[in-house]
């Protein structure tokens, strides 16, 4: 179908590939893999002929047709619905509708046989070509995608970017190229509709490459990888799982004859050195610094997926209650989100929030952050510092600056030497910390904003679909700061894989309420699938989550007169919970009002003045230790009391 032959592309002075070789078969399903910058898109843009070889060449075979979805096509407007741009994918269909509608008008007042015989070719070669049922192919694959009946009369311009490139997917499906090249397709659906197209691409009739970060998406629905890095394609006969297998294998092996051949160039450079100075030995000398220099060199073993360590310092550690939500209602206009919903975030939950596009994801982390106007109670709880991740953070990352400079304005206070640290665990070394951000890409200004955030100290994180233009290598470590987090955050994502290794909750919105399931992301599933199961549905099928939360454990319960008793003890410790709030701000007042007075040359030049601040200072940190006890034992026995009614 494609035969890539000793191909070598320079962009702008940095070569990408050298002399690489690849063919691509019919029905294969290639995940194109590696690290961001190493060339992948430019791959796929040599293959449309966007761009030219500098030296090989790309064979393609007669019938070979392309499809390529890119992030390009985030732009494309119309006018028209998203039926119709997706029906633009039959041209030769949508010619002959034209001509029959066409011929049909002229029969109204000009019935000859000629118009009619011309009428019955066209309708004939029409039906040949399945026009008939195209509405519906359009139709099926659009909802597959996540649109509602009712949306596809709507213009595709009334549409964020996200859903018009969901339009332009379906588009693309419709053609049916021999060749499919898919760059990030995954980044602007939800999880049904990933898991539709995965269905769909292992049904696919024609070949396919895929560009992502999503090792989930890639384990179902390839089965051939090949990594690009090193200016080299690396090709495994296998899929995602197989790919990490094999290439701990290779690498093994890599290393083996690695420093088998460093100890072979040892010995020949001290028999080099020691008998250099003696002519008897000459020859063999001359012979073993030939052999030196002609010696193809094996590389060592770069680990890629190095451990990384984020050392995360509070200020305050937040009280038990992060947040709670009462009778939360929610709509835009006709469309109600939430209706009278509750919630509740504790210290130390990592909440994964899913479910599909349009569900209000994004909207109830909004609400949880504070920025969305709502119906309902917000209660924030004590000593909560939040910090909010969203697309748009990187838009507010000054372009000028760089890098290195950005994250000295957060405000942390970290030294450079601690600021290079964290920027070393997101893949930025030595003097690329002095690039402009202006000259990044979408994936690295995604670090740079991520690093940022997560050097703020605070113990309560939201983060939207904070793995978007991330390559995996970069979500691994983003994992990895996440698991050594002791606050307290939420995170809206798609990416399966992810929200498997950084959530030990599920929360999901179903009939306008907020449902928990108090698992990881594995366990909600297999809870989903039986669940399905009982109920006869068809997992495959069935719409993201949409159960209720799993039946509590059995309380203790208490007679009448017990719970009145228990009642009257919680309104007590209630009220010395807010007591204690109140002292603690009024110590935590006192203890600034010292710091600033111990501040003012006036006082630190008076050594009695000073001393005599100076003992209250630290008798005003005894009492608020004292008082943040006497809070934390407070709220552990209304939770106690409150788990016994």
């Amino acid at each position: 179908m494609l035969t890539i032959h000793n191909l070598s592309f320079y962009f702008g002075s940095r070569l990408l590939y050298e002399n690489v070789n690849l063919h691509i078969r019919p029905k294969e399903r290639i995940a194109l893999i590696g690290a961001n910058g190493t060339g992948k898109s430019t791959l796929l843009r040599l293959i449309t002929k966007e761009y030219t070889p500098d030296e090989g060449s790309i064979a393609y075979s007669n019938d070979c047709t392309i499809g390529f979805l890119n992030q390009d096509l985030l732009s494309y407007q119309s006018t028209q619905s998203i039926r119709a741009v997706a029906m633009e994918a039959f041209e030769r269909q949508n010619a002959l509708q034209a001509d029959i509608n066409r011929i049909l008008k002229k029969l109204e007042t000009d019935y000859t046989d000629k118009l009619v015989e011309q009428l019955s070719t066209l309708q004939e070669e029409f039906a040949m070509l399945d026009g008939y049922s195209l509405q519906s192919k359009a139709e099926e694959i659009l909802e597959g995608l996540g649109f509602r009946t009712a949306d596809l009369e709507r213009p595709l311009q009334e549409f964020s970017g996200g859903w018009r490139m969901r339009v332009m997917l379906a588009k693309l499906l419709l053609q049916k190229p021999s060749l499919l090249l898919l760059d990030e397709p995954t980044n602007h659906l939800d999880m049904p509709s990933i898991q539709w197209l995965e269905n769909y691409l292992n049904h696919y009739e024609g070949a396919v490459i895929v560009v992502s970060h999503d090792r989930h998406f890639l384990e179902k629905c390839t089965n051939i990888t090949v990594e690009v890095s090193g200016q080299q394609m690396h090709y495994y006969a296998g899929n995602y799982s197989f790919y990490l297998e094999e290439r701990e294998l290779r690498r093994e092996i890599q290393q083996a004859a690695y420093e088998n051949q460093q100890a072979k160039i040892r010995q020949t450079e001290r028999f080099i050195e020691r008998f250099r100075a003696k002519a008897s030995k000459s020859r063999q000398v001359q012979s073993r610094v030939k052999a030196l220099d002609r010696l193809d060199r094996i590389d060592e073993v770069i680990d890629e997926n190095a451990t990384v360590y984020f050392k995360f310092n509070f200020g305050r550690q937040s009280g038990r209650d992060v947040l709670q939500l009462k009778d939360i209602s929610k709509s835009f206009g006709d469309l109600k989100i939430l209706d009278n919903a509750q919630g509740r975030i504790e210290r130390g939950d990592k909440i994964a929030l899913i479910g599909a596009n349009g569900k209000g994801k994004s909207t109830l982390l909004r609400i949880i952050a504070g920025t969305e106007p709502i119906s309902g109670e917000r209660i924030v709880g004590h000593n909560v510092n939040t910090a909010f991740y969203a697309q748009h953070q990187l838009e507010s990352l000054n372009v000028e600056n760089e890098i290195l400079e950005e994250l000295k304005q957060s405000g942390s206070g970290k030294t450079d030497t601690e600021l290079r640290s964290v920027l070393g665990c997101f893949l930025f070394k030595d003097e690329e910390v002095f690039k402009k951000i202006k000259v990044l890409s979408g994936g690295e200004k995604s670090r740079v904003a991520l690093a940022k955030m997560l050097i703020e100290e605070a113990n309560f994180l939201l983060l939207d679909e904070p793995t978007n233009h991330l390559d995996m290598q970069s979500v691994n470590i983003l994992i990895q700061a996440l698991n050594q987090y002791e606050g307290t955050y939420v995170v809206v994502s798609h990416d399966r894989y992810f929200v498997q290794h950084v959530a030990n909750k599920i929360w999901y919105i179903e009939d306008h309420q907020l449902k928990e399931y108090p698992g990881t992301f594995a366990e909600y599933n297999q809870w989903q699938a039986e669940r399905e199961t009982q109920l006869g549905a068809s997992p495959a099928n069935a719409p993201t989550p949409a159960a209720p939360k799993p039946e509590p454990k059995p309380k203790p319960t208490a007679n009448t007169e017990q719970q009145k008793a228990i009642k009257n003890d919680l309104r007590k410790l209630k009220q010395q919970l807010s007591d204690a709030e109140v002292h603690i701000e009024t110590l935590e007042s006192a203890k600034n009002e010292y710091e600033h007075a111990m501040a003012d040359p006036s006082v630190y030049q008076d050594g009695s003045q000073m001393q005599d601040f100076q003992t209250r200072y630290q008798a005003t940190l005894q009492a608020l230790e004292k008082a943040h006890q006497n809070w934390e034992r407070i709220a552990e026995q209304i939770d106690s009391l409150e788990a016994q009614l």
